[in-house]
């Protein structure tokens, strides 16, 4: 089935966002490594590279179906703050963007009614819903060490253990 006109301009305004989302994780850790925490960094730069992964797939199912999208313009990203909490912060603002997009893209599906993209949307609604949960418990964590730069550098050490997710390449 071929995309609907209305679906081929959600689709590509889904991939630029999702490549929004890796300049904005870019950042991030750039910010983070300013500030001498190499596992919030790792964090972040692997979060930047899921949603370079995320952009393909939603530019592979456009292309299985016949559609080149084409990215649009993406802004350098603009991050404030001088805490890791607030960049954890800035990071599930902009996941709140994205899962908003993603039930958007799943409300035009309905309405096109086009069933073939809809098993990828519920693999991206689940996604998002994970993505929200963990920065929302990382920030939880950030918030109850505060001023406590050991319990700081523990969560750092945490988080930089973290693996280069190839589920997000595999499903």
């Amino acid at each position: 089935m071929q995309l609907s006109p209305a679906m081929q301009k959600v689709l590509g305004e889904q991939v630029t966002l999702e490549l929004e989302a890796s300049m904005v994780y870019l950042q991030l850790s750039i910010q983070l490594d300013a500030l001498d925490l190499p596992g919030m960094t790792r964090w972040m730069r692997a979060q930047s590279e899921e949603e370079q992964v995320h952009a393909a797939k939603f530019i592979q199912h456009c292309q299985d179906r016949d559609f080149a999208p084409q990215i649009g313009d993406i802004a350098a990203p603009k991050v404030s703050g001088s805490q890791p909490i607030d960049f954890f912060k800035a990071a599930l603002a902009h996941e709140e963007k994205v899962s908003e997009s993603i039930r958007n893209l799943y409300r035009t599906a309905q309405s096109e009614g086009d069933l073939d993209v809809l098993p990828l949307l519920h693999w991206f609604i689940d996604e998002q819903v994970e993505e929200e949960s963990t920065i929302s418990e990382i920030i939880g964590r950030l918030d109850h060490v505060a001023d406590s730069g050991s319990g700081l550098l523990r969560i750092d050490s945490e988080l930089g253990s973290r693996h280069p997710d190839i589920k997000a390449d595999s499903e």
